[in-house]
């Protein structure tokens, strides 16, 4: 993996005034690895005010870490897939102490800024990350430079969204005892034909996630 950051005067010389952004387009081909994570094909740059950053094939991401309860007001992937790679390429950096996490979540607060993202959901989205930076020890260093204004976003936005959270908790939790409902005489039925050496088929035993 390469972690490439220019000076602002290569960075001219290089990309000959380019603007902020990525020079390579919007797109960005991912592989499938399981059912949360992805694996980067095509590497991508990423121009910043000051620095350049060269995201190279093979990077993981599970693109936006939206908790399951909150997926139907920001999803895993959209306008901001491309910075949602970056902002996971540059925490990686933060967790080996060759990055600012606090950095990193600006980072990727720009970069939703040049994909179009509106003004209010990517400053939402950047508070949700800096809450994230707390169960991180890179995360949590210079977190009390920022605490005012992440608490100043999280209180109302979460008054108006969390009723609906609360709500689609409620409900998955009654589909999973469902689920585990139905699972537990087809497993019985299942266990009864393997004693008498029948044919079975596999019955898969449902979860409870909060996570996609």
């Amino acid at each position: 993996m390469v972690h490439n950051i220019t000076s602002d005067r290569q960075e001219r010389s290089l990309f000959h005034e380019v603007d902020i952004g990525f020079p390579d387009g919007r797109t960005v081909d991912v592989r499938e690895l399981d059912s949360r994570h992805w694996e980067l094909l095509k590497q991508f740059e990423y121009v910043a005010q000051k620095d350049h950053y060269v995201i190279s094939a093979g990077q993981p991401t599970d693109f936006a870490s939206v908790p399951r309860i909150f997926v139907w007001f920001i999803p895993t992937y959209g306008k901001y897939t491309k910075a949602a790679i970056l902002h996971d390429y540059l925490c990686d950096l933060a967790k080996a102490d060759k990055f600012s996490r606090r950095d990193a979540d600006g980072v990727f607060r720009q970069a939703m800024r040049i994909l179009d993202v509106a003004f209010l959901r990517r400053w939402i989205m950047w508070a949700a990350v800096r809450w994230g930076a707390l169960f991180t020890p890179a995360g949590r260093k210079e977190w009390l430079r920022d605490a005012w204004l992440v608490i100043l976003i999280s209180i109302p936005v979460l008054a108006i969204v969390g009723p609906a959270a609360a709500l689609v908790f409620a409900t998955l939790l009654i589909w999973y005892v469902i689920e585990v409902a139905f699972w537990i005489p087809l497993e019985l039925a299942r266990l009864f034909k393997a004693k008498r050496n029948k044919h079975t088929k596999r019955v898969n035993v449902p979860r409870l996630s909060l996570r996609l």
